[in-house]
């Protein structure tokens, strides 16, 4: 008994000395390698940049430098954090870590290729972020191993296609080379996949069709295509394998086809992005009880939709109709992965710009329905999406008034109605908007005056141009006494019957048919033909044509004779 207890004793000894801080844990080649390649680099001393290698101090233990992180036994450096450091040029072909399983550096002034060491020698990488920097390397050029399991290459000017070596990282689960110049088409092998949970390939130069293909395991959380300009061809429905799919991003492209009712069935669904490309025909209506029940941010704007506006599909949308609260920890959309973080964006148009979101809040709710040739009325049911923060229907073909409803939309920052042919008085409701901050009228047939107070009052004359019927602040037409004025009926023959005309087009029509048939009329009776219409207007007139004509060949007679 004895024996034993001295033997814990002595172990639980030599761990304590092992583990003190005076015990250096850091492998001497580590050292010296890390040691080199600060003395190699060029520092960028902006004061945006913060270079950690300023701790790094010969004759000190590495593990307890900025940014390096040891394996606690064998005392190897396992992880390497250099981003946003300020480190410029090109990446040391002579810096090797043999144990090196992740490798951060990002945002710097990076130039050339990626060392093969990073990819070949080190078999323990596995994750690799070298994003926004200014790499030029091609992408056929780089190898792939098992181990890799996050890639970031993002923000770079990576060139060429993929080549089949990219099959062989089958543990990817992140992969992000978006904002390069890569072209080439997307390889089957990465639909196929069945550990890949994220693939942003925006802003590329990629084309051809999609992978035909999404494996029936697939673990796809995200697939952002958005921005190649030359992806083409339909949406494969396999997509609807992808039952943890969160962020369809498929905008900017030449993809044509009808809208893809069958993405409705995808429980996690909360960011669908289809925007500008050729996409036509009708929404049709949902066919299941509960369609896109997660969905919070709907963009289909700039393609060839026709038909109504999707009641069916609004009334399914769950998440837009609740409030969120965010946790300060978790305000945004992430992966959650057991690598590095992904965090999600997306580029809208919201509050009458275009932007880019390179994060995208929980509680951002949006739908862009604009450059379509939709229809018909503004379905009331829209009045229920409570969290709704933006609302673009413009140029499209709507009819009808502004439901009363809009004016539940208490979290409304941005509303564009504007080039349709809406009709009616401005909803008093829409007063209620606390949070509006773009709104645009503009280039309907709205009529009336312009609701008072609150938000409407910030708004200047482009929100309501294009209305010949409204009048009031902050328009210069001021409103009559007289409402029968400003009424539908009298100011517009063309909102409600969708012709188009305003009052000068029908008065010059009046005009020229007036004098047009005031000269027709006196031809008519000067030649008395025809004489049906000549004897409608009386006989006396009727005898005194006759009369004259007689004379008329009489004379001639006499003269011929």
């Amino acid at each position: 008994m004895e024996s034993w207890m001295w033997c814990f004793l002595l172990c639980s000894h030599l761990l304590i000395l092992y583990f003190s801080p005076s015990h250096s844990l850091c492998h001497p080649h580590d050292t010296s390698a890390l040691l080199h390649f600060k003395n190699s680099s060029i520092i960028d001393e902006d004061p945006y940049y913060y270079s950690k290698t300023r701790t790094w101090e010969n004759g000190t233990d590495c593990c307890s430098w900025a940014g390096v992180t040891c394996h606690p036994i064998s005392g190897h450096v396992t992880e390497l954090d250099l981003s946003c450091s300020g480190i410029v040029g090109y990446i040391d072909p002579n810096r090797k870590i043999p144990f090196l399983e992740s490798l951060h550096l990002s945002n710097n002034k990076l130039k050339g290729r990626v060392p093969n060491w990073l990819h070949e020698a080190s078999s323990w990488l596995s994750e690799l972020d070298l994003s926004h920097n200014q790499l030029m390397q091609s992408l056929d050029q780089f190898s792939w191993n098992q181990q890799l399991r996050y890639l970031d290459l993002s923000f770079n000017s990576i060139t060429g296609g993929f080549s089949s070596s990219i099959c062989n990282a089958s543990a990817i689960q992140i992969l992000n080379l978006s904002h390069n110049k890569l072209t080439g088409t997307i390889p089957q092998c990465l639909a196929n996949s069945s550990s890949l949970q994220v693939l942003d390939l925006q802003l590329n130069k990629l084309h051809g069709t999609l992978p035909s293909t999404f494996a029936k395991d697939c673990r796809l959380r995200t697939l952002d295509l958005n921005g190649n300009q030359l992806l083409e061809g339909f949406l494969p429905e396999s997509l609807s394998n992808c039952n943890d799919l969160e962020v369809l991003d498929l905008g900017n492209n030449q993809i044509k086809d009808v809208f893809p009712h069958w993405l409705q069935t995808l429980p996690e669904l909360k960011v669908l992005v289809l925007r500008a490309n050729k996409l036509y025909g009708p929404i049709e209506g949902s066919k299941t009880k509960h369609g896109f029940p997660s969905l919070v941010i709907f963009d289909v704007s700039s393609n060839n939709f026709s038909g109504p506006i999707p009641n069916a599909y609004i009334k399914n949308f769950q998440a837009m109709k609740k409030i969120v609260v965010l946790d300060t920890d978790r305000q945004y959309m992430k992966v959650p992965s057991n690598v590095s973080e992904y965090a999600d964006s997306v580029t809208i148009t919201s509050k009458a710009i275009t932007m880019t979101m390179d994060r995208i809040r929980k509680d951002f709710v949006s739908i862009d329905l604009s450059q379509n040739r939709f229809e018909g009325k503004i379905p009331s049911v829209i009045g229920e999406l409570h969290s709704l923060r933006g609302l673009n229907l413009s140029h499209n073909r709507l009819r009808g008034p502004i439901p009363n409803s809009m004016g539940n939309l208490t979290n409304l920052e941005s509303l564009d109605l504007s080039s349709n042919m809406l009709t009616g008085r401005i909803p008093t409701g829409l007063t209620n908007l606390n949070f509006l901050e773009v709104l645009n009228l503009s280039n309907n047939h709205f009529v009336g005056e312009i609701p008072q107070g609150k938000q409407f009052s910030t708004f200047s004359n482009d929100s309501y141009e294009g209305n010949l019927g409204l009048c009031g602040l902050p328009l210069t037409t001021e409103c009559s006494k007289d409402p029968k004025q400003h009424s539908p009926a009298s100011l517009t023959f063309r909102g409600e019957q969708g012709f188009g005309f305003g009052w000068k087009p029908v008065a010059i029509g009046y005009g020229c048919g007036m004098v047009f048939g005031v000269g027709m009329g006196c031809c008519v009776l000067l030649i008395g033909k025809p004489q049906w219409i000549v004897r409608m207007v009386g006989g006396q007139l009727n005898k005194k044509v006759k009369r004259k004509t007689r004379m008329r060949s009489n004379e001639n007679g006499s003269r011929m004779n």
